[in-house]
């Protein structure tokens, strides 16, 4: 068993170092850590765990000696269970509050013997996500905690504070469930030697269990939405002075049309129909998407795409939509994110009744042609 405890907070450090190279490819390097704030009811979690705990006494007063014997320990050995109730506060740091309930006998005694709780504050620091960057994605996150509550002797009614420091391992399953693996260290009740961290009695435990994501639990990546917002609004004004120019040379041709000479009876020769072709020509429209993402950010961009649509529908135009990623990650993965944001703001516009034998959609792929990188995650529509 020694050599069990010893192999997983190797493999927990070790890995950690290792943490999966599967961050979202088109997240540049200086972005990885920067997200959107959330709301109070996000990001929260559940956590079960089935616990082995061994507490070390008087004999081992050493707080490294326990590791020699781990987890059989001097004294006491048990199972027990723990819960734990938190919220991530940002994707680094967190907060939970954890009560573990436990039963053990003396080493010669086996199972059954004093009954204890704990129930800690702790502070959560995901260190994967510090020095890697925020991924949703990720499989494998290191997270070491500290923290302080109040450890509870029910066979003898006594109580006493104690500190808290574990590492906490969590294995992605799927959006709402990991299982973790949990090394954790109390310091226990004081002995009869004295009332120093030395003197108390170690409570060293190791927990596998499951971990519930309550309910939105990911963070946005956050982008320079006052830039974006200044160029969408300048995109706006041009589609609005270009829908204008295109207002009066209509009338001005219905102008001509209605000139012409009416045929009369007396008319024995026939006049031409006169065939007025209009030429609609739009300044392209940009929809700004977040990175690695194929959904709308800012709905104001919609309003340029709707005033489109309908110049589209009434003209019975065509109309060409093209996706673009920035230049981060790999050409491939670009490709089909701008094929993906294309395909978005073409659905948009047969939902708005343009018709969708009209829509020629091109995927670019990643380009650096406009500065900051967020202008270059877009999709531009324009009319043919």
């Amino acid at each position: 068993m020694k050599k069990l405890f010893l192999m997983l907070v190797f493999a927990s450090l070790s890995l950690g170092a290792m943490a999966q190279d599967d961050e979202d490819v088109n997240i540049a390097p200086a972005e990885k850590h920067r997200v959107a704030t959330n709301g109070f009811w996000q990001n929260w979690f559940l956590g079960a765990n089935l616990t082995w705990n061994a507490f070390y006494g008087e004999g081992e007063r050493s707080l490294v000696a326990p590791f020699r014997k781990f987890p059989s320990g001097t004294y006491y050995n048990g199972l027990g269970a723990s819960l734990s109730l938190g919220k991530w506060l940002t994707p680094v740091f967190g907060l939970r509050t954890k009560i573990n309930a436990w039963q053990m006998g003396k080493k010669d005694q086996g199972l059954g013997g004093d009954k204890y709780w704990t129930a800690n504050e702790q502070l959560l620091v995901n260190v994967t996500s510090l020095f890697r960057g925020y991924d949703e994605q990720r499989f494998w996150n290191i997270i070491p905690y500290a923290g302080a509550g109040i450890h509870r002797n029910m066979t003898h009614a006594h109580y006493s504070t104690v500190l808290s420091l574990g590492l906490l391992n969590t294995l992605r399953l799927s959006p709402r469930f990991s299982a973790n693996i949990e090394l954790a260290w109390n310091s226990g009740e004081a002995s009869n030697r004295g009332t120093g961290l030395r003197d108390r009695n170690q409570h060293y435990a190791i927990e596998l269990g499951l971990i519930w994501h309550i309910g939105k639990n990911n963070w946005k990546h956050a982008t320079d939405q006052e830039a974006v917002s200044a160029l969408t609004e300048g995109e706006l004004d041009a589609l609005n002075a270009q829908l204008a120019d295109a207002l009066a040379e209509n009338e001005r041709l219905q102008q001509i049309i209605d000139a012409q000479p009416q045929p009369t009876a007396a008319v024995t020769t026939v006049t031409p129909a006169v065939r007025t072709v209009e030429n609609i020509v739009s300044a392209p429209v940009s929809i700004f998407f977040e990175v690695g993402k194929a959904n709308v950010i800012a709905s104001r961009d919609m309003l340029s795409v709707k005033s489109l649509a309908q110049l589209a529908i009434d003209k019975n135009a065509s109309v060409l939509v093209t996706g673009y990623a920035d230049k981060s990650g790999r050409a491939e993965a670009n490709k089909k994110l701008s094929e993906r944001r294309a395909q978005a703001v073409a659905d948009e516009l047969v939902r708005l009744g343009v018709n969708p034998q009209r829509i020629e959609v091109v995927a670019a792929g990643g380009v650096d042609t406009l500065t900051p990188a967020e202008y270059n995650r877009r999709a531009t529509v324009e009319l043919k």
